[in-house]
């Protein structure tokens, strides 16, 4: 995996598309990342297995928890997704979220009941264009909470599901899904450093 920083105590890549950024089985992010470069790796925030894009990792034990909280208190995801449709120019969107783990299925519901989180993030428009007779928009997504498949369910369940997500009702053919992390900050949990890292998505991403 392409590395963008490294030190003691952290260190930034660009998790493809399709690997596990869990620890869990020899092609997991967490599990390559120590065959290329030895010692501890471990596992500070997600990224759902089709989304590729900047990653964040510890490299110390102590170093994980201080680095989660760095995160939650001080951090700042940044997407870049096309969708189907055209969402408008910006705004905000709030909702409530259930997933399902067995299903591994988030949906929006009506009313707080156990199990149901809030969820909100912001987004802006880049660009729509017309595909193969369907209008699809880019749009740059910051997340103020982090839900499981939250970007996912929130524009699937405003008719705009992200190009490529069929399990959240895309109908356009795609390797893969639309949805790319492309910048992350936070303060570094040593020295209070704000730390900046971004990359483009690849080539083959429906619009750039």
């Amino acid at each position: 995996m392409e590395l963008l920083y490294r030190d003691d105590a952290l260190l930034v890549c660009v998790k493809p598309a399709g690997v596990l950024s869990e620890d869990r089985g020899e092609d997991s992010a967490p599990a390559l990342l120590r065959d290329e470069l030895g010692g501890y790796i471990g596992v500070v925030h997600r990224l759902d297995r089709p989304v590729g894009g900047v990653m964040v990792f510890s490299r110390d034990p102590g170093m994980t928890g201080k680095l989660t909280t760095s995160f939650s208190e001080t951090g700042e995801k940044t997407y870049l997704a096309v969708v189907s449709g055209d969402p408008g120019d910006g705004g905000t969107y709030e909702d409530l979220l259930y997933h399902d783990p067995r299903a591994n299925k988030t949906f929006v519901v009506r009313r707080m009941r156990a199990g149901v989180r809030q969820a909100r993030l912001r987004f802006e428009k880049i660009r729509s264009e017309q595909v193969g007779g369907q209008t699809l928009s880019l749009v740059r997504v910051t997340l103020e909470t982090g839900r499981t498949h939250q970007i996912r369910t929130q524009f699937a369940s405003r008719s705009m599901p992200i190009v490529g997500d069929r399990r959240y009702g895309s109908r356009v053919k795609a390797d893969g899904i639309a949805l790319w992390s492309a910048r992350i900050a936070f303060d570094h949990p040593v020295d209070g450093r704000r730390m900046v890292f971004q990359k483009d998505p690849p080539a083959d991403f429906p619009l750039r």
